[in-house]
């Protein structure tokens, strides 16, 4: 019997994201969907090409069941590396009121795992089901995680492990077909992603963590000296949005569905901490006209005047990433930008978000063959010298760093280092069907949220693709947020960054 005990710790309020408890009855006949994002060392392999038809169908079970297996051991050696860093005192305590304990993700984790695969694939009877109420997303809020009777580390590591040894047995014999739970591995997919989600939620603790710093990485890439033109024209015309045969893909990515998009021009790069500077510099912060009214009483009440972590020491600005203290590095993308932030930003300079829409075209359109990508590069998994992904560099690179992640129209580093706010709220696409469970995505259709597209530095591959949608409320910015801007077509002076 486990015994659940409580650690001490200030509350907060929970975020959008949490997988909840599987409800309704799976493994009805269907296509596939999946789950969240984030980062790990070791990227994992998502399943085949949008538009292909899968490694089951292609009757490649063996290799489907290795890549399965691969996902999930780089998502717990991932967590392992977050949690084994700090000592118990950490784990079990609340870093910050936005954020959950350590401790609680390290078992909620387990948990999940437990629900969906052994449970809800497997059919086995539940292992300890008195904690199931403890690590529900949507029954706890952050703000009421801390006080509650949680399994101390030791016991969540455990528990944990002995799903994960039972969940690689099963891989073996599970067959990878049948229903919608099972085809192309959907269930164990969603499990790969909805572990790296969580330890990219993790990783934005530490960075809230005080105290020394206790993870390492070498620095990104250098960029190219070359000069990039400061913004691409997206030229008018219809696109595919979204996927209808991604494998692993969530349920808002779903379906694929053809969007008219006007011509517009949109930044080569994100908007990095230097030309940030400049809004800061002129003032940006202090001019109401620059806000929306709900942008500017947010930063009158959250008394913005920076991004988040940054101070400005003897006229240098300075900012505190993961337990050290440095300059402020002018050719990165800028980081930890609320949508508010980012918004007011884009109405300084000219220009605006670009919508949701706009992203993904930029990001997938290919207007030689008319196609829409997997990634920007095209269908290829993501490599190393594709993208900043899987927790690598701890920060974003330079902008130009990673040239062959260019998009076929020219718009560089739409995958990885920072997640992009977009104009757009979260609602569904056409056609639209909740799966496997209403609360991954339906209950947070409409209200405040805002449209964040291409991952981070923080996001592993398995949770990353040209399609991925992540949300979150316009006042967040402890997430590794950035952006970039974008205009309608009009004639305009060629300019280079």
């Amino acid at each position: 019997m486990l015994t659940p005990q409580a650690p001490a710790g200030p509350s907060g309020p929970s975020g959008p994201a949490g997988a909840a408890t599987p409800s309704g009855v799976p493994g009805a006949p269907g296509a596939p969907g999946a789950a969240t994002p984030s980062g790990a060392p070791g990227a994992a392999r998502p399943s085949g090409p949008s538009g292909a038809d899968g490694p089951t169908a292609a009757g490649d079970g063996e290799r489907l069941r290795e890549r399965i297996a691969d996902a999930l051991t780089a998502s717990r050696a991932r967590t392992a590396a977050l949690t084994d860093c700090v000592e118990e005192p950490d784990l079990t305590a609340q870093h910050s009121p936005l954020m959950s304990p350590l401790v609680w993700d390290l078992a909620h984790i387990g948990n999940q795992e437990e629900l969906w695969l052994l449970r809800n694939v497997a059919g086995r009877d539940p292992m300890h089901p008195e904690i199931d109420p403890l690590y529900d997303a949507f029954e706890h809020p952050r703000a009421t995680r801390p006080s509650l009777p949680l399994l101390p580390p030791a016991q969540a590591r455990s528990y944990s492990a002995e799903v994960r040894g039972r969940v690689l047995d099963l891989i073996e014999k599970a067959p990878l077909e049948g229903n919608r739970l099972l085809s192309d591995g959907f269930a164990f997919g969603m499990i790969a992603q909805h572990e790296q989600q969580h330890d990219e939620t993790m990783l934005i603790t530490h960075q809230l963590r005080k105290g020394p710093a206790v993870l390492t990485a070498p620095p990104p890439p250098e960029a190219p000296s070359t000069p990039l033109p400061k913004e691409i024209l997206v030229p008018a015309g219809q696109f595919t949005m979204g996927t209808s045969t991604e494998p692993w893909a969530l349920d808002n990515e779903r379906p694929a569905h053809a969007v008219d998009v006007a011509a517009f021009h949109i930044d080569t790069v994100p908007v990095t901490n230097a030309a940030y500077i400049e809004f800061i510099d002129d003032g940006g912060y202090d001019e109401p006209r620059w806000w929306t009214e709900e942008g500017w009483a947010h930063r009158n009440h959250a008394k913005l005047s920076a991004p988040l972590f940054w101070k400005r020491e003897a006229g240098q600005w300075l900012r505190r990433r993961f337990g050290v203290t440095e300059p402020v590095p002018p050719a990165e993308p800028v980081v930890h930008v609320s949508w508010y932030e980012a918004d007011a930003y884009a109405r300084w300079a000219g220009r605006r978000l670009p919508t949701e829409a706009e992203w993904e075209k930029a990001a997938r359109h290919d207007p030689a063959t008319g196609r829409s990508l997997r990634y920007p590069w095209g269908d290829e998994d993501p490599q190393p010298h594709h993208a900043n992904l899987a927790q690598r560099h701890l920060q974003p690179a330079p902008v130009g760093a990673y040239p062959a992640g260019v998009s076929p129209l020219g718009v560089h580093q739409l995958i990885g280092d920072v997640w992009e706010w977009t104009s757009s709220g979260f609602h569904p696409y056409p056609g639209f069907s909740a799966w496997p469970y209403r609360e991954y995505s339906e209950v947070f259709f409409g209200g405040d949220y805002k449209m964040l597209r291409g991952g981070s530095f923080a996001v592993d591959p398995v949770a990353c693709r040209g399609t991925f949608r992540n949300w979150d409320h316009p006042v967040r910015r402890q997430i590794f947020s950035g952006f970039r801007t974008a205009r309608d077509d009009r004639p305009t002076s060629a300019e280079s960054v």
